[in-house]
């Protein structure tokens, strides 16, 4: 793995060991960063399921200002620690450990200043709960009508259309992989 473009473009990135995570593909990774539009103007982007940090990584390589990764699982802590010495640049980017939603609720009543920009939902397969996800983040304001939400599920899965403020504007199978691109309503393009 390695990160694709931008500041970072070309790092390598380490995966994490054992079966408990599934990393994004290079491929994967090139793609969904294509349909979002590829490079950013700012913003703060969360990964609610972080995994390696790739893709918090990629998204602050290519112009998000920081990002906020949620993780629980010792080995992926251990492997973001890792990749974001990689970018020396460590203070772009907040690590919370344990579980994500009570660490990331913490981190919002104490640190948070704006609602995230770009949020990334990769949940372990067997434990897809992204309506629930986005439900949530939404009734606590920690993303609005501005955010870009990018799920990545198994190819079987279908996500609705609409999930609270948000419509489903793109979906592309990458093999076994699902990209779901979702805007806010006011905000998608036809």
């Amino acid at each position: 793995m390695r990160v694709i473009s931008g500041n970072y473009g070309s790092r390598r990135l380490k995966a994490v060991p054992g079966q408990n995570t599934r990393p994004t593909t290079d491929k994967i990774k090139e793609s969904m960063f294509n349909l979002i539009g590829g490079y950013f103007d700012g913003g703060i982007c969360l990964d609610l399921y972080a995994g390696s940090g790739a893709l918090a990584i990629e998204a602050v390589s290519r112009g998000m200002d920081s990002a906020v990764l949620c993780e629980k699982h010792r080995p992926a802590i251990e492997t973001i620690n890792e990749n974001l010495k990689m970018t020396k640049e460590e203070e772009r980017f907040t690590l919370l450990k344990g579980d994500n939603h009570k660490s990331l609720r913490n981190y919002a009543s104490s640190q948070m200043t704006e609602p995230f920009k770009l949020l990334f939902l990769d949940p372990p397969y067997h434990k897809q709960q992204i309506e629930k996800d986005i439900q949530w983040l939404w009734k606590l304001e920690m993303i609005n009508n501005q955010t870009t939400i990018v799920c990545e599920t198994d190819s079987d899965v279908i996500l609705p259309d609409r999930i609270e403020g948000y419509e489903l504007v793109k979906v592309k199978d990458y093999g076994a992989t699902r990209i779901h691109i979702y805007e806010g309503e006011e905000n998608s393009v036809e």
